[in-house]
């Protein structure tokens, strides 16, 4: 191996951490770009529960015209505090322990690559802990986005808190756990389209617009089958004083409470701008994460290149 070789890192060679970092930042800039279409998908898959104008459910642009004429454009931004902050430690979290489980199981396989099996098995993985560790910002944000509120992240949560019990942080856990199955359709997509365009090209590093174009495919695969669990779990943020032990039968009897007034169209409510939001934030999340991996890789290799310099100096 030459010394430039030996100088110049590879994202595989990067610590877990700057996975994670890059992540949460892309993660964070992502729900920025997007965050009108998130308000408006949450407000359409809530709009049954609120009662509003009888049981009929508002148009796309009917929802987008009350929420300009009664808030204006920063109506579209309810929750973006929140938001970013959930995004970015949702991202954190998934990433850190998807390359941390990734690379466990390539290690035992001898292997550079993840094949299907493997990328399932990381994804359940970062998948389980983000669901718990950032539900208590999901619901939140989801409170705030509804409610229209514009108290700070903290004052809400302090609120729910104090009103509703520590528990109702944690309310839709369970359709949130059950929406593992997202992320591990998601990655297992992406990582064997990856994996695909990686040897039709014969680079070892995926360029940010591949990843744009492979995350939003993924995406697509995910949140198409599993829509009505997200309908579920928005719904059951927005529920106040659940008890930890009625989790299961209030997700069930809420679906069949939903199916009943609104038909099996109800757990779909909303699913062209949701799925139009998740496949852009998404595409995004992958195309600025994979850009700040990379930025981080040159500077590790330009720190590597500067230490051998200086050390072949005072040799």
């Amino acid at each position: 191996m030459t010394a430039q070789a030996s100088n110049t890192a590879n994202p595989a060679e990067v610590d877990e951490l700057v996975h994670a970092v890059a992540g949460a930042g892309g993660g964070a800039l992502s729900m920025a770009l997007t965050m009108p279409l998130v308000t408006l998908a949450t407000r359409m898959q809530v709009s049954e529960q609120d009662g509003e104008e009888g049981n009929r459910s508002k148009s796309k642009l009917e929802t987008v015209r009350e929420i300009y004429r009664k808030e204006g454009v920063v109506g579209f931004y309810a929750g973006l505090e929140s938001a970013m902050y959930g995004m970015a430690v949702n991202s954190f979290i998934y990433y850190y322990f998807y390359e941390l489980a990734a690379r466990a199981t390539m290690r035992m396989r001898g292997s550079r690559r993840l094949n299907t099996s493997e990328a399932i098995l990381s994804s359940a993985v970062a998948g389980s802990m983000t669901a718990i560790a950032s539900n208590p910002i999901w619901v939140v944000n989801t409170r705030m986005t509804v409610a229209k509120s514009e108290q700070s992240t903290l004052a809400v949560l302090l609120d729910i808190v104090r009103n509703d019990g520590v528990m109702a942080l944690f309310s839709g856990l369970r359709p949130a756990l059950m929406l593992v199955s997202n992320p591990i359709i998601q990655y297992t997509v992406f990582e064997q389209l990856k994996n695909i365009v990686l040897k039709w090209s014969g680079a070892e590093v995926l360029l940010p617009s591949w990843a744009f174009l492979l995350g939003a495919v993924g995406k697509l695969a995910a949140t198409g089958s599993t829509y009505p669990y997200i309908t579920l779990k928005t719904r059951m943020h927005l529920a106040k004083g659940k008890k930890d032990t009625d989790a299961q039968q209030s997700m069930w009897s809420l679906m069949v409470d939903i199916v009943k007034k609104e038909g099996i169209q109800g757990l779909y409510h909303g699913i062209g701008v949701k799925l139009t939001q998740s496949i852009l934030t998404a595409a995004f999340l992958f195309y600025f994460k994979e850009g700040f991996t990379l930025w981080a890789v040159k500077l590790i290799s330009a720190l590597r290149r500067y230490s051998s310099r200086t050390k072949a100096v005072s040799v």
